[in-house]
């Protein structure tokens, strides 16, 4: 008795996330007037501890296709309360500025994609919950999965 006691509560345990699968936006809200919700749900993977996901931020522009160019901003994570789920807000998108190399002044303009200025911004993957990020409207929110290697190596002492 003690047993099927014991198993049924951790076949219960178990089966918790599985049934909050289903809720997991009711715990993220709407966007703000002037804000859009953009919804990742990542494919499962056998091992997750050995993926990320780069979350870039930016929007597609008319530019030269010589220079770099990028836009202020920050990616900010926020705990939703009540929940422990994260969400990620970029408030506001800066001005985009640049590298400035000469070039032709006749040189055709090309559509590219600017993203927020700073090194990559990755997160954890987790297949269970959905990756949110809000931003202001007119604002792309595209991804990378990265991935580790299997080999590992010793770094010696110098």
């Amino acid at each position: 008795m003690k047993t099927t006691w014991i198993s049924s509560f951790f076949a219960l345990m178990l089966a918790m996330p599985l049934v909050h699968a289903a809720d997991n936006m009711k715990a993220f809200p709407p966007a703000e007037k002037g804000m859009t919700r953009h919804v990742l749900q990542l494919p499962a993977q056998s091992d997750e501890s050995a993926y990320k996901v780069e979350l870039i931020v930016g929007k597609e522009v008319e530019t030269d296709e010589r220079n770099r160019y990028f836009f202020g901003g920050v990616i900010e994570e926020k705990n939703i309360e009540g929940w422990g789920y994260n969400r990620y807000v970029v408030s506001k998108l800066g001005p985009m500025a640049g590298t400035m190399m000469a070039i032709d002044p006749n040189a055709p303009k090309v559509k590219r994609f600017i993203g927020i200025s700073g090194g990559p911004y990755l997160i954890r993957y987790n297949s269970r919950l959905p990756v949110v990020v809000y931003v202001p409207q007119g604002v792309e929110v595209r991804y990378k999965i990265w991935r580790a290697g299997d080999e590992v190596k010793k770094i010696e002492q110098g």
